[in-house]
């Protein structure tokens, strides 16, 4: 069954709040920028503010030494960073780090619990959601094991492209390599061979998805996996 939601909150949690307990929180909910390369946690830092994203996109990633990190999920307009808190987990095992530019509802971690508590709409929304999560990331190990870099690019523009709600969007080398955990030469022949399908242009980090219907057709089918698990997350 589909959840109510209202279209004039963007973070689409938020939206299927209750009116009351929305309420209760939007006095304590503080309208912050998201910059691209802004970390909000690392791993091992204490949760201290809960981020409710409106647009742009937050990658989270696993650290694995010095200099290496993978993506293991992307959260946009669709979700919540941080929300481990209100489960009784307040550090953070993960990198979250601005991927694209946008704006967040942010809040106090303490304020969030005490406002909500044991709200039972509440804990059924972040199971939902975290259970979205997990499957994301499962999806995401699995894809970087089998699939190739180019069809990983394109279902990683895609997705991207869902939670910017554009076809333009600024992106580097070193940054795309990070992401999708390959090295950088990697990174320029997959989009040397999307450019030359005439599916995107790249140039100096700006990249223009040319053709969405056909990117689709050369991602993995990891993208269409991961955009259903959200829908059903989302009662629809």
């Amino acid at each position: 069954m589909q959840r109510p939601v209202r279209p004039d909150i963007r973070n689409r949690l938020l939206a299927a709040l209750p009116k009351g307990d929305y309420q209760r929180l939007s006095s304590h909910l503080e309208s912050v920028p998201l910059t691209p390369r802004q970390v909000l946690y690392e791993p091992g830092d204490p949760i201290r503010h809960v981020y409710f994203p409106e647009s742009g996109v937050i990658s989270l990633l696993a650290v694995v030494g010095p200099n290496k990190a993978a993506e293991v999920a992307v959260v946009g307009y669709e979700g919540v960073v941080g929300e481990s808190t209100t489960l009784g987990i307040h550090v953070s095992h993960l990198r979250a780090l601005v991927q694209a530019e946008g704006t967040a509802l942010r809040i106090e971690s303490s304020r969030l619990r005490k406002e909500l508590g044991t709200n039972s709409h509440w804990f059924r929304e972040m199971f939902r959601f975290n259970n979205a999560l997990m499957s994301q990331a499962a999806q995401t190990a699995a894809c970087n094991q089998f699939h190739t870099v180019d069809a990983r690019l394109a279902r990683w523009l895609l997705a991207t492209r869902d939670r910017v709600k554009s076809r333009n969007f600024h992106l580097t080398h070193a940054f795309l390599s990070v992401m999708l955990g390959v090295r950088r030469v990697g990174i320029t022949g997959a989009a040397m061979k999307l450019q030359k399908l005439k599916l995107i242009t790249y140039s100096r980090g700006n990249i223009q998805i040319l053709d969405p219907v056909r990117l689709e057709a050369a991602a993995c089918n990891c993208y269409g996996v991961v955009k259903e698990i959200y829908r059903l997350s989302h009662g629809k």
